[in-house]
C-alpha cells in the first residue's frame, strides 16, 4: 500500500473517474487488487482492520464498494447464498478465459484451469451483452469437513 507521500495507482484510477479520492476508497481499492479472489464485505473489513490504520467501518464500507461499483473500479456479484463478493475491475480481464467455481458451503470462489463454453447462437435481432457461466459445488476444505 502506498505511504502519505507515494502516490497511489488506485487513487490515479479513482481521480481518473471523477469521483474523489478519499483515504478510504484508496485502502478498499488496493486490498481489491491485492485479493487473490473476489471477497465478501467481511473479509474486506477483516483485511482493513489492521493495527497500522484505523478501521473503516461496516456501513462506510458498504458506501464506498457501491461507489467503486458505480464508477465502474469494482465488480459486484452475488454467490448462491446471497452474499456479494467484490473484486477489482481490472481482475475482470484476468478472469475472462476461464471458469469459476463457487462453493456452497463456504461461498468460495476459485479459479479453474478450463475454458468457458463458447456463446449460444442468438436468434437474428438479439444482441449478447454478456455471459455468465457458474460452475457450482463443494470444495475441497468442506468436502473434507463435511466427510463427503
Amino acid at each position: 500500500m502506498a505511504s502519505a507521500n507515494t502516490p497511489s495507482v488506485s487513487a490515479d484510477l479513482i481521480r481518473a473517474t471523477g469521483v474523489k479520492v478519499t483515504r478510504g476508497r484508496v485502502r478498499v481499492l488496493d486490498a481489491l487488487h491485492a485479493a487473490r479472489q473476489p471477497l465478501c464485505h467481511g473479509e474486506l473489513e477483516s483485511r482493513l482492520g489492521g493495527a497500522e490504520e484505523a478501521a473503516i467501518d461496516r456501513v462506510t464500507l458498504y458506501r464506498i464498494l457501491d461507489s467503486l461499483v458505480a464508477c465502474g473500479l469494482a465488480l459486484k456479484a452475488v454467490d448462491t447464498r446471497g452474499v456479494f463478493h467484490f473484486s477489482a475491475a481490472g481482475a475482470q480481464r484476468q478472469h475472462a478465459d476461464h471458469i469459476h467455481f463457487r462453493c456452497t458451503d463456504c461461498g468460495g470462489v476459485f479459479c479453474l484451469k478450463a475454458e468457458p463454453p463458447p456463446p449460444p447462437r442468438l436468434p437474428r435481432g438479439f444482441r449478447l451483452g454478456a455471459v455468465a457461466f457458474d460452475v457450482r459445488g463443494t470444495c475441497a476444505s468442506c468436502s473434507t469437513r463435511g466427510g463427503s
